[in-house]
């Protein structure tokens, strides 16, 4: 006999479960997003709260793996910074406690050579 499993068995409804971005966090990254958007250079977006972390993902096309990650990990904000960037190949970029000073690191990307 096959066991009955309701769809929303394994989803949390809960919003107050998990790690989420607050909006004075938010705000830096959609600004961010929005210029490189205008310049061409990402073209999509994905934020996910899990237990431990919030994810928020930046994909140049809709149909890939993300080409940057910014997590929010407040286990690690008396350690190394709760706030990181990790490349395409899973390689921490930037790690701190001070977001705007994480997300340098991509901001340096819209700086072109104008000869």
């Amino acid at each position: 006999m096959n066991k009955h499993v309701p769809i929303s068995s394994g989803v949390n409804h809960n919003p107050t479960d998990g790690i989420h971005f607050h909006r004075t966090e938010l705000s830096p990254i959609i600004s961010l997003y929005g210029r490189m958007v205008a310049a061409g250079e990402w073209r999509d977006y994905g934020i996910s709260s899990l237990s431990e972390v919030a994810v928020f993902s930046i994909f140049r096309r809709a149909a890939e793996h993300p080409i940057y990650t910014i997590e929010k990990r407040p286990k690690l904000k008396d350690k190394q910074g709760m706030y990181s960037i990790i490349g395409m190949g899973g390689h921490i970029l930037k790690r701190g406690s001070n977001l705007k000073l994480v997300l340098q690191v991509l901001e340096r990307k819209l700086i072109k050579v104008v000869k």
